[in-house]
């Protein structure tokens, strides 16, 4: 996570970094271009745990792609706060981050055989485990040089430990054991290090967020990145067939449902986001970080990775008569639904205080996976564009009448989402 001083800012301008602060609400940071780079091992991650979903077609292994991509996201969230507490246009940082890559893409490689260890080689679950091990390494290590001069970063690291070593030993331990302990020995490490991570931030109150810009835009390129997961499925599923009407229509359904999932995130909560950040006090603004992107964030890429799985079962039997089937249509639909829950819990933090309309969708998703697994695939998407489109379309209105009367339609007063 990112840090926080109690001093005041006159104090902190005042001494030496080994690496120094890139911004202020003064003179906002916005994204560079090694982050974007960096974040590209995201992506390949992302793919991959996608690949785990498809290559297992079962709830089980749809469980396990998702411990994973836990660990990966948490991996990630550490460096975007980082990222917004130190330019990373210098070499020292810069250095590091690109370690940083080589270790998150061999976890991102070994990825499908994270469980299960395939013939020869090396182990995979263990090989997993160790890049995982070098990737929070090395932001605790990143993070200690940012803390010379800094007391309450360097507390707040102190109190870090205590969820990060805990944390790393269940994982290679879960990964040396293999079996149905590993599953659990991970599960136990995913909640744990969320959850002591969150009350060690409480009880520290050392990270701060220097940037509300670059913080929102950082996270919103990330949705984007996953965004574009939904895309390549809707091709993966059909990259082998020869092009007749119904991939045509299949694929501009499936785009049409990517749209609409970039427009309940980047229409209606991206911007207010900011503004909440820009708004907020230093301690505060770390609080509202940590709860609106960090936690609630995880919620809306699962649900767009899911989503996408759902697309690509969809798109590989877009042509055939038969009915799509339970494990596409749970995928697809609740898929949808977590995502929405994802954006109705980021609306709430933000200051729409009654998202309804994203708790609606949700449960309507929800309510239409038997309807969805009876059908045809291509009846399947397009019940499931339709439904989108309806929700979004009464959100829009009821939005357009709180605007219009003063922000009394579910959004704080002065905070209409645009």
């Amino acid at each position: 996570m990112s840090s926080a001083a109690d001093e005041p800012a006159s104090t902190r301008k005042g001494r030496r970094l080994p690496l120094p602060t890139p911004s202020t609400d003064d003179s906002p940071a916005r994204v560079t271009t090694f982050e974007l780079f960096f974040d590209l091992v995201y992506v390949f991650a992302f793919t991959q745990v996608s690949r785990l979903m498809a290559e297992t077609h079962s709830g089980f292994g749809v469980l396990q792609a998702l411990i994973v991509l836990a660990l990966m996201w948490w991996t990630w969230v550490g460096f975007s706060w980082i990222s917004n507490q130190a330019s990373v246009d210098q070499p020292l940082l810069r250095a590091g981050m690109t370690i940083t890559m080589i270790a998150v893409f061999v976890a991102a490689l070994t990825i499908p055989e994270a469980w299960q260890d395939l013939e020869g080689g090396l182990s995979g679950p263990f090989v997993f485990a160790l890049a995982y091990t070098v990737v929070r390494t090395m932001h605790y290590s990143i993070y200690s040089a940012l803390s010379a001069g800094d007391p309450a970063l360097r507390r707040q690291l102190m109190i870090f430990l205590i969820a990060l070593v805990p944390a790393i030993a269940l994982i290679l331990i879960g990964a040396l054991v293999g079996g149905p302990a590993q599953l659990w020995l991970w599960i136990i490490a995913v909640v744990y290090d969320l959850a002591a991570t969150r009350v060690g931030s409480a009880v520290g109150q050392g990270w701060r967020v220097s940037s509300a810009e670059h913080w929102a835009e950082r996270y919103g390129l990330v949705v984007i990145l996953a965004l574009g997961e939904s895309i390549v499925a809707i091709g993966v599923g059909v990259a082998q067939e020869p092009i007749d009407l119904a991939i045509i229509l299949g694929s501009a359904a499936s785009i049409v449902l990517s749209l609409l999932l970039w427009w309940s995130y980047f229409a209606r909560l991206d911007a207010q986001g900011e503004r909440r950040l820009a708004e907020t006090d230093e301690r505060a603004r770390a609080t509202l970080a940590a709860d609106a992107y960090s936690y609630a964030h995880f919620v809306i890429i699962a649900g767009i990775i899911v989503t996408a799985l759902g697309v690509e079962d969809a798109m590989k039997h877009v042509s055939e008569p038969e009915p799509f089937g339970w494990f596409g249509a749970i995928a697809l639909g609740a898929g949808i639904a977590a995502f929405a829950v994802g954006t109705a819990v980021f609306a709430f933090f933000v200051g729409v205080r009654r998202p309804i309309m994203r708790i609606v969708e949700a449960l309507v998703l929800l309510a239409a996976i038997p309807v969805l697994a009876m059908v045809p695939s291509m009846g399947a998407l397009l019940i499931a564009v339709g439904l989108m489109g309806v929700i979004a379309g009464i959100e829009a209105v009821l939005h357009r009448r709180a605007d219009d009367s003063g922000g009394g339609g579910g959004v704080v007063p002065g905070d209409a989402v645009r």
